[in-house]
């Protein structure tokens, strides 16, 4: 089993497409890891505030059928694709580790180059994976973090608790 590592956002009815995008993934892979949910502003653009957070699965699919499963879940949620990079987003959902492997010598964007970037992927995912060994920095996702500069990111914890399957 492959420990593969999401990125979840969503500023468009974010609390019930978080709540839809956790249901989905756990419907399709079980048990998850869940961080907590971020607050943060739009990047890139003008917009309304995102949640974000990471995800943690365990599954045997490849890469490239995992990212088809997480484009239906955001098809079903209601995500339209436009020319934009930076926009509103109803869900957004990308795999930002897969295992201890790179794929960005094959044009993938994995590991994706957000957890270097943006406090809103490697804030979550230090709080569930500080020990985790990025694999291209070959730093832990906790000494990142402690060497991140946030610039002109906000970042604080949502008053949304995530709900765990009953």
């Amino acid at each position: 089993m492959t420990h593969v590592v999401l990125s979840l956002g969503s500023n468009i009815d974010r609390e019930k497409n978080t709540r839809f995008a956790i249901d989905q993934i756990r419907k399709k892979y079980g048990e998850l890891d869940i961080s907590p949910v971020y607050e943060t502003s739009s990047v890139g653009f003008v917009g309304p505030a995102f949640f974000n957070l990471i995800v943690g699965i365990h599954t045997d699919e490849p890469l490239h059928e995992i990212i088809t499963a997480l484009k239906q879940i955001e098809n079903l949620a209601g995500r339209t694709r436009g020319p934009k990079v930076f926009d509103s987003r109803v869900l957004d959902i990308d795999v930002v580790l897969y295992g201890s492997q790179n794929f960005r010598d094959q044009g993938i964007n994995v590991p994706r180059d957000e957890i270097e970037k943006y406090a809103y992927v490697l804030k979550p995912l230090a709080d569930i994976y500080p020990d985790l060994i990025h694999p291209v920095t070959n730093n832990t996702i906790g000494q990142m973090w402690e060497n991140f500069e946030i610039k002109d990111q906000t970042l604080f914890i949502a008053e949304f608790p995530v709900e765990e399957e009953k």
